[in-house]
């Protein structure tokens, strides 16, 4: 497996990639990951196996506390699946959330999305205490906007 940042070559393949996960995950626009490319390449690093985009991560600083970097979508291939991908490229975020000082990696999940959080949960993130449970899961009420609850995963940082 190699791991590098998100080239503007590598869209039209990330945007496949990201179709696959549907429901949780829906593609952004080229554009998108074009400026994604383009401006948060360091936090955005994509997996290739045999040349083949086998998985990737959309991450980016906050704005709102540079200590802390959102991940915004993770995506590993159905045919990479269980082959450390998604932890690999998590370490990848992690190390850079860590170069450049942060004390925090987050993301969010859908309550029902149990394959997503048993993942989170094996890689050391933690669920973030919420105002609501759902399916055993704590749930943070309009974290996305009204209506749009989500169960928040963390990884502090050293």
């Amino acid at each position: 497996m190699h791991v590098t940042p998100l080239r503007q070559d590598m869209i039209p393949d990330v945007i496949k990639l990201m179709e696959q996960g549907a429901p949780y995950i829906r593609p952004r626009t080229a554009s998108d990951y074009w400026l994604y490319a383009r401006l948060f390449a360091s936090s955005c690093p994509v997996a290739l196996i045999d040349g083949e985009v086998a998985g990737a991560i959309m991450a980016f600083r906050s704005q709102e506390d540079p200590e802390e970097v959102y991940v915004q979508d993770v995506m590993t291939s159905p045919r990479h699946r269980r082959l450390g991908v998604a932890k690999t490229l998590l370490e990848n975020v992690r190390q850079t959330a860590i170069s450049w000082g942060c004390s925090r990696v987050y993301l969010t999940s859908e309550p029902e999305n149990t394959g997503a959080q048993a993942t989170w949960l094996s890689l050391g993130f933690q669920n973030v205490p919420g105002e609501m449970e759902v399916n055993g899961v704590s749930v943070c009420k309009d974290f996305k906007g009204p209506g749009k609850h989500r169960a928040v995963y963390q990884l502090l940082l050293p």
